[in-house]
């Protein structure tokens, strides 16, 4: 049996939202199997409550609330909804564009879930929430500087940690600049010229056809 949703399905899915939520959805589409929908900053609340409690959605799980990054953007975050309804067996993605800056409402009181969610956006992008209970980092370290998945967040960070043996404790120190980094990408099998007796690991002798 085949359980894919076709495109028309989700368009009618897509009518019923916009119906139910009216002028909050300001953009709809269907694409790779899977319904978007785009709402402002201010409908947040109002948009998730009605897809939770309409009869025609019930999209009372949510699953996960990620964000990404596009600078180039007046509005650079978008902060992104995965919805499911067990009821109906449908699922929908509800996007919000956010500027540098701006905030928007926490969802923890429509959907308890979303604490540990929003802390991780906040976290790893900097997005705010207001009214959130509790809204502090939860997947970097204490002191750290900066939300690691912004476009703009250099891959060697701004601080390093390090053991001071004098102080006997740990210390941050900002990143000492470093001009490239030594990547050894080969395969196993490829084996590189390394500096030990014979040159070469057990098992390289593979790469050049050998038994």
């Amino acid at each position: 049996m085949n359980w894919r949703v076709t495109d028309a399905v989700l368009e009618d899915l897509g009518a019923l939202v916009a119906e139910a939520c009216g002028e909050a959805v300001v953009a709809r589409s269907v694409a790779f199997g899977e319904l978007t929908v785009e709402i402002g900053v201010a409908q947040v609340l109002p948009v998730l409550t009605r897809l939770r409690d309409e009869p025609a959605l019930r999209f009372q799980q949510l699953i996960d609330i990620c964000g990404a990054d596009y600078p180039e953007r007046p509005k650079r975050f978008e902060v992104v909804y995965h919805l499911l309804s067990l009821v109906h067996n449908r699922r929908i993605r509800v996007k919000v564009r956010l500027g540098e800056g701006e905030s928007l409402a926490s969802v923890v009181d429509v959907f308890p879930v979303a604490d540990w969610f929003e802390r991780e956006a906040f976290d790893m992008y900097g997005m705010m929430f207001e009214g959130h209970p509790d809204l502090r980092r939860i997947l970097t370290d204490y002191g750290f500087e900066g939300h690691p998945l912004r476009k703009d967040f250099p891959m060697t960070g701004y601080l390093e940690v390090r053991y001071d043996d004098e102080l006997k404790r740990v210390v941050y120190e900002p990143v000492k600049s470093v001009e490239y980094r030594n990547w050894d990408a080969l395969s196993p099998w490829e084996g590189a010229d390394y500096a030990r007796p014979g040159g070469a690991l057990p098992g390289d002798e593979k790469a050049g056809g050998g038994a």
